[in-house]
């Protein structure tokens, strides 16, 4: 079991199971929604329990992409592509160890021209039939 919250502790959640390994997506609307890159894991929707969704607002960055956030802190915690089951977590929003690592970057055709990728994974330029 791994628990996450927004900075405030107004939004929790609990994910039942282990993590599967993550990604780092370096598209402009992760980027600007981040305020960096976005570091992610995508779990079964059976799988979360979420508290305090009173507290969640959702930014619709496409017109099958949401993004969740804490309406009263601002973090970002949710990514949720529509009618698939199931949905990103930040990693950043966990609690605790992970057990899980950065496997691959996706989208690193848009990344921040600050930094560099310098961890030998896998890149992407773009990811085909995923939406940013």
């Amino acid at each position: 079991m791994h628990r996450g919250s927004c900075l405030c502790g107004a939004v929790a959640f609990v994910v039942e199971g282990a993590l599967p390994p993550a990604s780092a997506c370096h598209c402009t609307q992760c980027r600007k929604h981040t305020g960096h890159h976005e570091a992610g894991v995508d779990v079964p929707r059976t799988a979360v329990t979420v508290t305090g969704e009173s507290h969640v607002t959702w930014y619709f960055s496409s017109e099958r992409v949401r993004r969740g956030f804490c309406a009263i802190c601002g973090s970002s915690m949710f990514f949720d592509i529509l009618g698939v089951d199931r949905i990103g977590l930040n990693l950043g929003s966990f609690d605790g160890p992970t057990h899980t690592r950065i496997a691959l970057h996706i989208f690193v055709a848009d990344k921040g021209d600050y930094y560099d990728i310098t961890d030998g994974l896998p890149q992407y330029a773009q990811v085909p039939g995923r939406p940013a």
